[in-house]
């Protein structure tokens, strides 16, 4: 019998965001399902895709130390979304990405932006990053609302993914801690 582990990456107030592994197969299909969840994302994504993400995050949390996490409320162990760090190319540029995305039933309680903030201070904080992006498509208030808590302001508009997507910044000054827009 194979044992699954998953590595507690950060903690915040409410939540524990973690590593990802095959178990979590049906809950991330049941979001990936979820039109109105997805609504933003250029499709839906089927089992075999969300078997293909998990593989992905595993290779990327292997060899760059970051990925999308699970998002597990910190109290209940209830899974709640993801959220985490991940390499995104910006018109040639490799950019480190915030993404987070909750299942419907946990939106309005601030958890995407304390999980995204969590990310945010582990970016800066543990893998000593100055600057950290999220992309966003403009008609998601959601989405930006979680980036300008974050402090990030938008950047620019472009294509990617078939899509217009906007590009929310914040960048870390090294000598005093101070964030830059």
């Amino acid at each position: 019998m194979r044992i699954i582990q998953t590595k507690t990456v950060l903690e915040t107030r409410r939540l524990r965001l973690r590593t990802m592994n095959e178990l979590d197969a049906p809950f991330l299909h049941k979001i990936f399902q979820d039109q109105e969840v997805m609504k933003y994302y250029p499709s839906l994504k089927d089992e075999k895709q969300t078997i293909e993400w998990i593989a992905w995050n595993k290779k990327n949390e292997r060899m760059y130390h970051t990925s999308m996490w699970i998002i597990e409320n910190l109290e209940t162990k209830e899974p709640l979304g993801q959220s985490g760090i991940v390499l995104q190319n910006i018109e040639g540029q490799t950019e480190l990405e915030i993404g987070y995305m909750l299942k419907r039933a946990a939106w309005g309680h601030g958890y995407a932006t304390e999980a995204a903030k969590g990310c945010l201070t582990y970016g800066f904080d543990e893998m000593k990053v100055r600057r950290m992006v999220s992309l966003i498509r403009p008609e998601n208030e959601a989405s930006v609302k979680v980036a300008l808590k974050m402090g990030m302001k938008k950047e620019k508009t472009i294509s990617k993914w078939d899509q217009t997507i906007d590009v929310y910044s914040v960048t870390r000054e090294r000598e005093n801690g101070s964030l830059e827009h």
